[in-house]
């Protein structure tokens, strides 16, 4: 019955898992820049599997090249959005997992074929 209990909200409702703080780069699968949302994306993998369960999308101030060739990019200090367990979530101050982040949409994963489409011989691009 007590265990019940803790899984209601003050509202009634179900409560909703808080979400965790930004992942250690160590934990990071790949990167990616949306050039339509300006948004410098990180993937993660929280269990170390490959699998991306955690994704944070900072808004790029600057794009630049390096002298090799290289992007370079001037983000934001902290996230605009998070993707985690079929969750979108907004930070629109931009000031780090704190508590203040909105459901922006649920029952959304990311979906990483937009940004890498397209296989060769079953392999990623």
């Amino acid at each position: 019955m007590v265990s019940l209990l803790l899984l209601l909200s003050v509202s009634g409702g179900w409560a909703k898992e808080l979400l965790p703080l930004e992942p250690d780069l160590a934990t990071r699968v790949d990167e990616h820049y949306d050039h339509e949302a300006r948004l410098f994306l990180t993937l993660y993998s929280l269990h170390g599997n490959g699998q991306i369960d955690y994704v944070t999308g900072r808004l790029v101030q600057e794009y630049s090249r390096s002298n090799y060739g290289n992007p370079v990019y001037r983000t934001e200090a902290y996230p605009l959005f998070y993707w985690w367990k079929h969750t979108m979530y907004n930070d629109p101050e931009q000031d780090g997992v704190n508590g203040n982040e909105r459901v922006y949409q649920e029952n959304v994963d990311f979906d990483i074929t937009r940004y890498k489409p397209c296989t060769f011989n079953g392999q990623p691009c």
